[in-house]
């Protein structure tokens, strides 16, 4: 998935508003408010501008955690191009809660390998990849709703108890047995144009952001949970919706600065070092050395950047504008290539507003 800039996006919200048939295939457009994802053409009402994001293939669309609509039925509208393809997503509607194998696929007469091609092809994601998603979103839905986790284990089609964990356990980064339908901590997707992120929230801070992608995730998950500040479940708070809101002001690049009250984890250092980070202009860069006599111990390089590398609030404590002292990408726990996309994202709308700026003041 690209980053969809701000003049891209105002392009494809009036191509939305339009109906175009243009985007067809092309670009789909997720509703915040829904849940779902639906084609540029779908005859529904059309979502607020700020309710909606962006996505150029249907895989990414569900990675975020978007339901294809049942109006415009855009894994339908693909299978109408693609018999195949067609044949296999309907029979996945059938029976959603099944474990589809590539056995399953050859009984139905067809060839495994056309099949994955086909959807790799048309979907960004295999016959298989989309029926697991489908099963462990099934699952994280009856999660939420307060269900039982062996009631979500069989509305996922897993007769292994252990296998459920397992694969919940990759989806959410945490066991589901340890998910508490009352618990103070509540666990939200956010979709952003740089791909899902997991937010932790209480009904007054955020704990935790993070890509859901990043290989630590799980363990800064268990973290909060041994932690003792609260039990973890899914849901949202206000701080969810607040940050929400924030990110899509950020990624337009017309935020100034996060409001959203943090909760930080972390010794006396750390937290010196993520209020640094936090004081870090959007579209400005620091070094670690720049850091660390910043806090008053020039000679703790190494300890600012272990301090660095711990922040489990991405984004929001900017630990993507820390370079190299030559000014290169150094590590981020998100990937390098966000952080590039972030860095260049901020420049643009630090570049955007000082022209602004000169152009008020040359007007007074």
């Amino acid at each position: 998935m690209t980053l969809f800039l701000p003049e891209n996006d105002r392009t494809l919200y009036e191509a939305l508003v339009a109906r175009s048939h243009a985007y067809e295939g092309l670009a789909y457009v997720g509703v915040r408010t829904t849940g779902i994802f639906c084609r540029f053409t779908c005859p529904a009402r059309k979502p607020k501008r700020e309710n909606c994001v962006f996505f150029e293939c249907i895989a990414a669309c569900m990675e975020a955690g978007f339901r294809p609509c049942k109006r415009c039925q855009p894994l339908r509208a693909v299978g109408e191009r693609e018999p195949l393809v067609s044949q296999l997503l309907t029979a996945l509607e059938q029976e959603p809660e099944r474990r589809w194998c590539e056995g399953d696929v050859s009984a139905m007469g067809l060839d495994p390998s056309t099949v994955r091609r086909a959807f790799k092809r048309h979907l960004g994601v295999t016959f298989l990849e989309l029926a697991r998603t489908t099963r462990l979103r099934l699952a994280a839905d009856v999660l939420e709703q307060g269900g039982r986790v062996i009631d979500a284990q069989m509305t996922a089609g897993f007769s292994s108890a252990s296998a459920f964990a397992e694969a919940m356990s990759q989806l959410l980064g945490i066991a589901p047995s340890k998910l508490s339908g009352d618990a103070l901590l509540k666990m939200d997707w956010i979709d952003t144009p740089l791909g899902p992120m997991v937010a932790v929230c209480d009904e007054t801070r955020l704990h935790l952001l993070e890509f859901v992608d990043r290989k630590a995730l799980s363990k800064e998950l268990k973290r909060l949970f041994d932690g003792k500040v609260g039990r973890l479940g899914l849901g949202q708070t206000s701080i969810h919706r607040q940050l929400k809101s924030e990110l899509d002001a950020y990624y337009a690049g017309v935020l100034t600065a996060f409001q959203t009250p943090l909760a930080l984890h972390g010794s006396a250092f750390q937290k010196s070092v993520w209020r640094v980070l936090q004081s870090i202009p959007i579209g400005e860069r620091r070094s670690y050395s720049d850091i660390a006599r910043e806090i008053g111990s020039p000679r703790a390089v190494r300890a600012v950047a272990q301090a660095n590398g711990a922040n489990q609030i991405a984004i929001l404590i900017a630990c993507h504008r820390v370079v190299g002292a030559d000014g290169s990408l150094t590590g981020y726990g998100g990937g390098l290539w966000r952080k590039q996309k972030l860095l260049e994202l901020e420049t643009q709308a630090a570049s955007t507003r000082l022209i602004s700026l000169v152009s008020a003041h040359r007007s007074s």
